[in-house]
């Protein structure tokens, strides 16, 4: 069977799920980077969007609006009491070395890009990525700089949304497989329950396939730009819910 057959069937067949636990390991781990790369698809799409629209919108407003301010020994420092919040188009730009602003409130924004105290902030697509200066030592940075880094971003588009849409991917496929191998630890805690004769290798391929359900709902609700309340515990529930559901699709142990 098909990468893709094994995926329309994982939407809605328990009994099929348990059949793939005899097959070979490789095309399980094929299975995930598929099902990694589907649920990114939307995410990538509003990123690289956004990115493109807005960076026309933020050089202007970097040249016209903003204030001057130097970034330097991993602080930036400027004549502001209070952030500076420039509004353009469907983009946020956020100048503030008061540290008053903070991640937790940028996080709920939208396409953001935020120069902080201590750290640049990026949010753009639904996904986020922060950047504290003192990554990069004796790094300098003032007004002039920004805008010929934000002319060579802008000419290196091309180049730059692919490199960070793989790396986008590779955490993303990271995350994955630490999630389908704690869902295999709790299938073989219920395989014993159940008793149904099973190993660490053959609990892992059905959580890999027991996930697609809850991944599939995700990403139609990222395509749709819609945020699922408790969408974490969502997920653990229907993704345990289907492994037990698979399980039992297994045959007992025989009692002598």
């Amino acid at each position: 069977m098909n990468i893709f057959n094994q995926f329309i069937k994982s939407l809605y067949s328990p009994k099929d799920i348990a059949q793939y636990r005899f097959q070979g390991i490789g095309k399980t781990i094929l299975y995930v980077f598929f099902l990694t790369f589907l649920s990114l698809i939307p995410s990538i799409i509003y990123f690289s969007t956004a990115l493109i629209n807005g960076m026309e919108a933020i050089q202007s407003s970097v040249k016209t609006e903003l204030p001057s301010f130097v970034i330097e020994n991993g602080e930036m420092q400027a004549d502001l009491e209070a952030p500076k919040i420039i509004n353009k188009d469907e983009f946020t730009i956020i100048l503030d070395p008061t540290g008053t602003v903070d991640q937790e409130e940028l996080s709920n924004s939208n396409n953001t890009i935020a120069l902080l105290k201590n750290e640049a902030f990026i949010k753009a697509g639904g996904q986020t990525q922060s950047f504290p200066y003192s990554m990069v030592p004796d790094f300098t940075l003032t007004n002039d700089d920004l805008e010929n880094i934000l002319a060579s971003i802008d000419s290196s588009l091309a180049i730059i949304i692919p490199l960070i849409a793989v790396v986008i991917y590779i955490v993303a496929a990271g995350l994955k497989f630490i999630e389908i191998s704690f869902l295999a630890l709790v299938g073989l805690l219920l395989q014993k329950l159940m008793d149904v004769n099973m190993q660490y290798r053959h609990t892992w391929r059905i959580a890999a396939y027991s996930v697609t359900l809850p991944t599939v709902f995700f990403t139609v609700m990222d395509s749709l730009r819609t945020l699922v309340p408790n969408g974490a515990i969502i997920n653990w529930f229907v993704a345990f819910i289907i492994l037990l559901l698979v399980i039992k699709e297994i045959p007992k142990l025989e009692k002598k």
